[in-house]
């Protein structure tokens, strides 16, 4: 068992992430028109790697895309796009994850000590 990260293990409701404000430091993105596109924005956050098998505490099986949050931070359910990981959606949290930081699932222990912890700015889509 390997944990670049801090681990993830939680509940995940039901229904469409709640609406939570935007940080401060967030930047909105915006389209040719210069019009919010759909109200994503991108964010900094430290993205921490880990690699256990098996199901999140809510029962969802661990897999690629699966991304532990803070849900005061992201809401469950958020979906979200990680440079050099891809898309993923906020279906977990974990004891240690705060803030600004998330934990990405990964395949093995290799990939997930490769990956280690980096600052990446995300996407987050509302």
């Amino acid at each position: 068992m390997v944990l670049a990260g801090v681990g993830a293990a939680a509940v995940v409701s039901a229904g469409a992430p709640a609406v939570a404000a935007l940080p401060a430091d967030a930047t909105p993105l915006v389209d040719e028109g210069a019009k919010p596109a759909s109200g994503a924005y991108r964010i900094k956050v430290d993205a921490v790697a880990y690699h256990l098998p098996g199901n999140t505490a809510s029962g969802l099986p661990v897999g690629k895309g699966v991304v532990a949050v803070d849900p005061k931070f992201i809401p469950l359910g958020t979906r979200l796009f990680v440079p050099g990981y891809g898309r993923g959606i906020a279906a977990d949290v974990g004891v240690a994850i705060k803030g600004r930081i998330i934990d990405l699932w990964m395949p093995n222990n290799a990939a997930a000590r490769k990956w280690g912890r980096k600052t990446v700015v995300i996407t987050v889509y509302r």
